[in-house]
């Protein structure tokens, strides 16, 4: 298709923004929304860079889609900016596993479309986590050791790694970082999801998901076709129909 070099500057005026600082403003949203062209010009450069634009009410997000995108975050990235030195892959496991708790937390089904709660308090969210662990636990080993090869994730690290950590002083109210406790690894998780823009700190404690998170949980977790059924082996739904296990 061609397109009139004006539409093809203005598009890629807006993909550097997007390179360069993975968001834009609300300019970028009604330009995005309003220019059949510019929007087709824009997800056409995301696609040559493994990317997917993510469109909010007031942002545009530049979204790594494959591990082959430049724009990912690789693992030993975010071990050197937000684990302990000599961390594992064990830990990263962790961290992405409590992620996926924490979004699921906000949502009532498996495949429900809006979130059901405002905000998570943090020393709930180590609760919930310590739930799907002993759902976990509930799976023999040779069970786990075949959902390991379906989900790419090392299940038995993650419980291994979880019941590692020290819980003696989860009911603090501050957790230093250098305390290898669930508490300040959640507190480590949080800040690197913040970082990302997925979540907001809202004081006492408390967390609650941006529009960014909303968009992308809605986009591929609550599509099987992507998460090729994590949350249901995770969360034990059969069906789609059950509840998580939390108010």
């Amino acid at each position: 298709m061609n397109y009139p070099e004006q539409k093809v500057i203005q598009a890629f005026q807006l993909y550097t923004v997007l390179a360069r600082d993975a968001q834009t403003g609300m300019d970028g949203v009604q330009l995005y929304r309003a220019d059949d062209a510019i929007r087709g010009l824009l997800d056409l450069f995301a696609k040559q860079v493994d990317c997917v634009i993510i469109v909010t009410s007031e942002q545009l997000f530049l979204v790594p889609e494959t591990t082959l995108s430049p724009f990912h975050v690789s693992n030993d990235w975010i071990k050197r900016h937000y684990l302990r030195t000599g961390a594992t892959n064990g830990d990263i496991y962790l961290l992405y596993f409590a992620t996926l708790i924490l979004f699921g937390s906000f949502y009532d089904t498996y495949q429900s479309q809006e979130p059901t709660r405002l905000f998570l308090r943090l020393d709930e969210w180590v609760h919930v986590i310590q739930e799907r662990i002993e759902q976990l636990k509930t799976h023999s080993e040779e069970e786990l050791k075949q959902q390991e090869n379906e989900f790419s994730c090392n299940w038995r690290l993650i419980i291994e790694k979880w019941e590692d950590m020290d819980d003696i002083k989860e009911t603090a109210k501050k957790q230093s970082g250098n305390t290898i406790s669930r508490m300040s690894f959640i507190d480590t998780v949080k800040r690197f999801l913040s970082d990302q823009g997925l979540v907001q700190d809202i004081g006492n404690e408390e967390i609650r998901l941006t529009e960014k998170a909303k968009t992308i949980i809605q986009r591929y977790f609550m599509e099987v076709e992507y998460n090729k059924g994590i949350l249901e082996f995770v969360y034990g739904f059969e069906g789609g129909e059950q509840h998580a296990d939390h108010q």
